[in-house]
């Protein structure tokens, strides 16, 4: 068919349709969100069956509607994080990953969402990474990409952030105030710093007391995301 198209995708959502159809959405780097129905797909010998895993990366061909769902025609698999599956607090996680990452996203997400969602996957997929820090470089991530970073150079006023003070963090200006007393110091903002630079969960894990520093720095991660990530 001369108006087939290829692109790769990530599965966000599926829906069954009908007896044996599903419309699955997909995320791929160069389309935005894909809405395809695939034909006969919850049948036992279907071919596409195969291709539209969760936790997966998939090469798709397919052809545009006239509305907004297409047609798949085929569905092959690039790569399949299968480990994701064999721990249920990983498989729970992925499912939340993906479906906050489909709820912030328009139609026409830029790249690097996608890119992330595989970042993720490869994350969930090794199981020497701790949950709390896949989750908490996560959430950093969608903060980075929504452009949504805190200023992790200047106090409030400008200042420069001094190594050798500590501070309190002041959510109304996403930035650092000196406090003699503060709870963050030299590490944690060393540490955020890689956070929002897109350092992988891979390379976190190695910093010395990567587990301390997520447990300290997760709450103010966390309260951002709530306050813009919608």
């Amino acid at each position: 068919m001369h108006n087939q198209q290829i692109s790769t995708g990530i599965v966000l959502a599926r829906t069954d349709y009908g007896e044996a159809d599903r419309i699955v959405t997909f995320l791929t780097p160069d389309q935005g969100k894909l809405r395809l129905m695939a034909k006969g797909v919850r049948r036992v010998k279907s071919k596409l069956a195969g291709g539209i895993e969760l936790f997966s990366v998939t090469h798709l061909t397919y052809v545009r509607g006239r509305g907004d769902i297409g047609t798949l025609i085929s569905a092959r698999l690039v790569t399949h994080y299968g480990h994701i599956i064999n721990n249920i607090d990983r498989t729970m996680l992925g499912y939340e990953l993906i479906k906050q990452l489909h709820k912030i996203t328009e139609d026409e997400p830029e790249a690097a969402y996608f890119g992330l969602l595989e970042q993720a996957f490869n994350a969930l997929n090794d199981g020497t990474l701790s949950i709390d820090l896949i989750r908490f470089w996560f959430s950093a991530q969608l903060l980075r990409l929504g452009g949504h970073t805190p200023n992790l150079q200047t106090e409030v006023g400008g200042t420069k952030l001094d190594p050798s003070k500590t501070y309190e963090f002041s959510f109304d200006d996403a930035a650092f105030i000196a406090r003699p007393d503060g709870s963050y110091g030299a590490d944690h903002i060393k540490f955020l710093r890689l956070v929002f630079a897109g350092t992988q969960p891979a390379v976190l894990a190695q910093i010395s007391g990567a587990q301390a520093l997520v447990q300290h720095t997760g709450p103010l991660v966390r309260l951002l995301a709530q306050q813009y990530i919608h």
